[in-house]
């Protein structure tokens, strides 16, 4: 309705014609939009943020975020809020509860480019599709426990992908796209998912290890695919 009244009383060059539809509202009429937030957790107690506070779990807009200058080194994405709050202490590392695919916010973050990044999602086609767009802003993020070994690992927790993707995905590492193929043909069980907090604890705790101890292999993906 207020579209409709909007329309017929302000003048044209008011009015953004290229956006349309209730989530685009605010820009159409040049309202100020709800501002984008980020939530982390500091993983290092080391790491000075809070005056008082070792390790906060923080929730920023996303141009506060943009500015933020931390001694880290390491930044960790996961798409599940209790992986999110039950993340072991890393040092010079900072968790982020990601976004699904809305990473517009978190790409205003230069500061990012100079991090070690690394983006644990679902093992189904919709994660490796959320880490491929990951990858259009950040080309260097690395998967984490999103291989045929963990899945494998796991075979107890499978569970099945409503709507599955059937596209041929970008900025995939060999691997993660041999898998991703696996799991949209159905070649091991139709619809399979792995959701990541069923991933368990020590599985992670020893990938960390390896990711400390530099005997990670390092990623590898192509500019086209």
């Amino acid at each position: 309705m207020l579209a409709e009244l909007l329309d017929l009383i302000l003048p044209v060059a008011a009015i953004d014609g290229s956006k349309t539809g209730n989530s685009r509202f605010s820009g159409r009429y040049g309202f100020l939009e709800k501002p984008t937030r980020i939530r982390l957790r500091v993983l290092d107690p080391a790491i000075p943020t809070v005056p008082g506070l070792a390790c906060p779990d923080l929730t920023l807009a996303a141009d506060n975020f943009s500015r933020l200058q931390l001694a880290v080194r390491r930044v960790f994405i996961t798409e599940n809020e209790t992986n999110f709050l039950a993340f072991p202490q890393v040092s010079d590392a900072i968790v982020i509860f990601g976004a699904g695919y809305g990473w517009d916010g978190l790409a205003r973050s230069q500061w990012l480019r100079a991090c070690a990044l690394y983006y644990g999602g679902d093992i189904d086609t919709h994660g490796f599709a959320i880490l491929a767009r990951l990858r259009s802003y950040f080309g260097h993020v690395e998967s984490l426990l999103m291989d045929s070994a963990t899945l494998d690992a796991h075979a107890a927790f499978w569970g099945r992908e409503d709507k599955p993707l059937v596209l041929d995905l970008h900025r995939l590492t060999p691997e993660e796209r041999a898998l991703y193929r696996d799991l949209r043909d159905n070649r091991i069980q139709a619809g399979l998912r792995l959701e990541q907090e069923h991933i368990g604890f020590h599985w992670l705790a020893h990938r960390l290890e390896q990711l400390l101890d530099g005997t990670s292999a390092p990623i590898q993906v192509s500019p086209t695919r």
